[in-house]
């Protein structure tokens, strides 16, 4: 695959991942800040890295199902693995955008 047509996957695959919605909070975990980085590997799985708004997140499990779920009905990608790290810690301050801010109460 050629670096043109990765770019446009893994663009893909962040505009579908933006569909996936903290229950909690209804606001998408793209405009949260909670997607760290999206790559497709030579076997077009995507690679995602993701955190949550806290360790004890009761959603992670449906969260993460959403992102596998979203990344995988994108045309080009045969599967997806999400990860979930914890470096940088989410700062909704500096992560997340300014209408996800605005929703949080941090304006």
């Amino acid at each position: 695959m050629d670096a043109e047509k990765k770019e446009e996957i893994i663009q893909a695959v962040w505009k579908e991942i933006g569909t996936v919605e903290d229950p909690d909070l209804g606001l998408a975990l793209t405009e949260m800040g909670l997607i760290y980085e999206v790559d497709l590997d030579e076997s077009a799985t995507a690679q995602i890295k993701m955190t949550l708004t806290s360790m004890g997140c009761p959603a992670a499990p449906q969260l993460t199902a959403g992102v596998h779920a979203a990344a995988t009905r994108v045309e080009g990608v045969n599967d997806a693995q999400v990860e979930v790290v914890w470096t940088p810690p989410w700062d909704p301050r500096e992560m997340a955008s300014e209408d996800a801010q605005m929703a949080l109460g941090l304006y």
